[in-house]
């Protein structure tokens, strides 16, 4: 795995063209570039080893969900928030094939020369127009064809979107509509489907009514029974609307990616629950390999090496890595944790093994892969000079050695 640049002379012209042709619309967060200067390269060994690792993890996190939902009385210690707790039940003819399933494992090289795994993004992972556009324009701008390839995501999740959905059905892709991070995501999706001959609406969790075992578009001028319901809006933000517009999401049997059967891993508590998963004959070997220790917060007590992270976190924020955290931030999470000990967990801290470019320079990677339908997909990659991968990071290309 390396770090290898963009020509300086060639970067501004392919960051403007992320911009403008490859849905990069958040170019910069806060008074930091998130779009990087170089491409991560990882070897053909290093990309079979992922893809074993992946799909183990996804078979495994695929059938402790299944387990869970069948024997609710064993997520106590997800410790979901309340409202989801009351819908979640719901979520009683499950069928697995009617869906598309999406995940993002995040891997992290380690000084012992292994992977570490901080999480899966189970419910709704982004970054898929930087999985997709930006590995190719950067295999075009250092003209490096012939001695890397890339994957695409998109086109992945695209052919399973095919395969579940009739040819020219109605999808409506759920989002929060006031963000544009959200909509080029969706955008980015829209567009390769209604190249697939897809009639596509753009909406919030609200525009779309369950009834009778059909979901119907409630938007104006795009009223009318959907085909598939894609949200990408947070389960856990999705209960901050009006209980009426969100229940049914989990009852409903309208094909989905993805369903709230996700928020099971999503949790960071998920760990808290794989020694009884595994009295259940739910193997759990893979995660317990790639995972560092977790525990419940009271547990971790005294002990070193430990740093807490909020149940529901997203993009690496509320993490307490003392070294990545500015100003009061450590104290002020040391703080929530004291006073809301269940809305975390403690996990033995890993030491990342931070990769140098040819100026000395120093970045510390987090890569993403995906997996639908239990399938890799597609890889999506961040850096960072801080420890924590943090909205503050750099979206970078991923590309594979030739063999």
């Amino acid at each position: 795995m390396k770090l290898i640049p963009i020509p300086k002379e060639k970067y501004d012209e392919y960051k403007l063209t992320l911009m403008f042709d490859c849905y990069k619309w958040d170019p910069q967060y806060l008074d930091n570039n998130t779009v990087a200067p170089y491409a991560l390269v990882i070897t053909q060994e290093e990309h079979k080893e992922l893809v074993q690792y992946i799909e183990k993890l996804d078979k495994e996190t695929t059938a402790a969900e299944e387990y869970l939902n069948q024997h609710q009385e064993l997520i106590k210690p997800l410790a979901l928030p309340k409202r989801i707790r009351r819908e979640i039940h719901k979520i009683t003819n499950y069928e697995p094939d009617k869906h598309v399933r999406l995940k993002r494992y995040d891997f992290h090289p380690t000084i012992e020369g292994k992977w570490a795994v901080s999480e899966v993004n189970s419910d709704v992972p982004g970054g898929y127009a930087e999985g997709s556009f930006m590995p190719k324009l950067a295999l075009e701008t250092i003209d490096g064809e012939d001695k890397y390839w890339c994957m695409n995501f998109g086109e992945n999740l695209v052919a399973a979107i095919c395969s579940k959905v009739r040819a020219g059905g109605r999808i409506m892709l759920v989002h929060c509509t006031s963000y544009s991070d959200d909509r080029q995501v969706m955008q980015f999706l829209g567009d390769r489907l209604k190249e697939k001959g897809f009639e596509v609406i753009y909406g919030a969790a609200d525009h779309v009514k369950f009834e009778n075992g059909k979901a119907y578009s409630t938007l104006d001028g795009n009223e009318g029974v959907l085909d598939m319901v894609y949200r990408y809006t947070p389960l856990e933000w999705m209960i901050e609307m009006r209980r009426k517009y969100y229940k049914d999401y989990y009852g409903s049997t309208v094909p989905t990616c993805n369903h709230p059967i996700a928020m099971y891993a999503q949790t960071k508590r998920f760990p808290l629950v794989w020694d009884e998963l595994e009295k259940n004959g739910i193997s759990m070997a893979t995660w317990r390999e790639l995972l560092p220790e977790t525990l419940e917060v009271k547990d971790a007590k005294g002990k070193e090496g430990y740093i807490y992270k909020p149940a529901c976190g997203r993009v690496g924020d509320g993490i307490s890595i003392k070294e990545a955290c500015v100003d009061d931030e450590y104290k002020k999470i040391l703080k929530d944790v004291k006073w809301h000990p269940k809305k975390y967990l403690a996990q033995k801290k890993f030491i990342a093994k931070p990769l140098e470019t040819e100026e000395g320079e120093q970045f510390h990677v987090c890569l993403g892969c995906y997996t639908v339908d239990g399938k890799h997909a597609g890889y999506y990659a961040r850096i960072s000079k801080s420890l924590r991968i943090d909205s503050n990071a750099a979206d970078t290309p991923v590309l594979i050695e030739k063999a």
